[in-house]
């Protein structure tokens, strides 16, 4: 699996230089809020979405889903807000220091996308136990197939084992200017902080690769699930057309950082 190890253009790419259109999707069911209607805006041709204009991509708030490029775009609801951490700035708390020591064993080998019988049991464990109800914890071999390992991009599977066994799986698009985190599923261990360990390789590995950023998707404020991702500070939110970046949040009022 080829990731760069440093980067020869640090300039954001425009979505000028590259020539996409956007369709609108029909209206469907929100899987964040219940009872809310979503809609998104899909980037075509598919075909023309590589590892540089997925970059420019991510700075205007779009996001991966096996082979589709989206953003939202519902009328009414603005909830969901594109989420990065600036990896030179971050700073892991005392928490994630502590997930940091505690997993220090754990292995990891990057990977390409492909599918092996270990990770989709474990992703069905994690489903079963994390989001159980929630209509991905019946996922077929082909759902998960069409969900994790269909990508136009530059993408990795990290495997992280201790002594062998199986642990985390992490799904990571790779741009020349970030890291985007597509999707991590891991075994549910009494006291574990997989999760949390997964996100700080993540950025870990941006910051040793010179990339500027790790993409979180999406944050929306009233999941309780999300909660999590504002823990990595400062964050940066896309609200109104430009990322700001924040030290702290205090709900309903964010505290923009200078």
């Amino acid at each position: 699996m080829r990731y760069h190890d440093s980067m020869s253009d640090h300039s954001p790419h425009s979505l000028q230089q590259h020539l996409f259109q956007l369709r609108s999707t029909a209206s469907y069911a929100c899987g964040y809020l219940p009872g809310q209607e979503a809609r998104s805006q899909v980037v075509v041709p598919i075909q023309k979405v590589d590892s540089w204009s997925y970059d420019a991509l991510l700075e205007q708030g779009f996001r991966r889903s096996g082979v589709t490029t989206y953003r939202t775009a519902c009328h009414e609801c603005h909830a969901c807000v594109p989420m990065r951490i600036p990896v030179q700035a971050f700073r892991p708390d005392r928490s994630q220091r502590r997930a940091l020591r505690q997993h220090g064993d754990l292995t990891t080998e990057l990977l390409p996308l492909a599918y092996t019988d270990e990770h989709y049991d474990l992703y069905r464990r994690y489903q079963h136990a994390r989001h159980n109800g929630g209509g991905m914890d019946d996922n077929t071999p082909e759902d998960y197939r069409n969900f994790l390992l269909e990508s136009p991009l530059e993408s990795m599977l990290v495997e992280f084992r201790l002594y062998g066994e199986l642990k985390i799986v992490s799904i990571i698009d790779v741009t020349p200017n970030a890291l985007s985190a597509v999707y991590t599923f891991y075994e549910s261990d009494a006291g574990a902080s997989y999760g949390s360990y997964a996100i700080l390789w993540q950025i870990e590995l941006a910051r040793r690769t010179r990339r500027r950023h790790v993409y979180l998707g999406y944050w929306i404020e009233q999941s309780d699930k999300m909660r999590y991702k504002v823990r990595y500070r400062p964050f940066e939110l896309r609200l109104d057309d430009r990322w700001m970046r924040f030290a702290d949040c205090s709900a309903p009022l964010f505290q923009p950082r200078p």
